[in-house]
């Protein structure tokens, strides 16, 4: 009877050790967890919002020079998904190089609240441009991508909801100014301001 008395504390001193480290672990996953959602999304992409504006600021080029309303849309849709491309890609290497996990955190909050408002902006326009109603589309993507990068930026460093204020502003004044400044806010929006705000958080939260 000693000798299973003594077996039987030899083998609770080998599975407390084992039980404590377990414990640890947990203790330490949850701990980084908290600090994931509590942190803001440092990954939004600086260089990549800059080589977004200049996409945007080509298509306003090539835009200003078409005579057709569907070849201008069709040239800044195309610049749309260039500049979303290049901005997932830019978004992730960062992320990467940071140590970042977008798919937790406040990275996983500030793309579900980027989503929503890009997705109305798309389904808004395929409805306005098949109603024939092509003028108010300007208005729409800059305004709704103002929300996006508002709500979003809820979740990233301060200067990114003042980007998406400032986005909303531009959006607001296409959808009342005359048809001929469209060409003009778009390219002072995608562009101009995806330059100036890229070339700022590029500087401040690295690359």
């Amino acid at each position: 009877m000693p000798r299973m008395r003594d077996a039987g504390r030899a083998g609770t001193l080998r599975v407390e050790p084992q039980a404590l480290q377990t414990r640890a672990l947990d203790n330490l996953r949850f701990i980084r967890e908290t600090m994931e959602s509590a942190a803001p999304f440092t990954a939004v992409p600086g260089w990549g919002g800059v080589f977004m504006g200049a996409t945007a600021l080509a298509a306003a080029v090539v835009a200003a020079r078409q005579q057709s309303t569907d070849v201008w849309l069709g040239t800044w849709v195309l610049a749309a998904f260039l500049a979303m491309l290049i901005g997932a890609a830019a978004m992730v290497r960062k992320a990467r190089r940071a140590d970042v996990a977008l798919g937790r955190g406040a990275a996983r909050k500030f793309v579900l609240s980027l989503f929503p408002p890009m997705l109305a902006a798309a389904l808004l326009s395929l409805v306005l441009y098949r109603a024939g109603l092509t003028a108010p589309i300007p208005g729409v993507w800059l305004l709704l991508y103002g929300v996006g990068v508002v709500t979003g930026g809820a979740f990233s460093v301060r200067v990114v909801p003042v980007m998406g204020l400032c986005f909303m502003v531009l959006g607001a004044l296409a959808l009342f100014a005359p048809l001929s400044w469209d060409n003009a806010l778009m390219a002072a929006g995608f562009g101009g301001l995806h330059v100036v705000f890229g070339v700022v958080i590029a500087r401040r939260y690295g690359g």
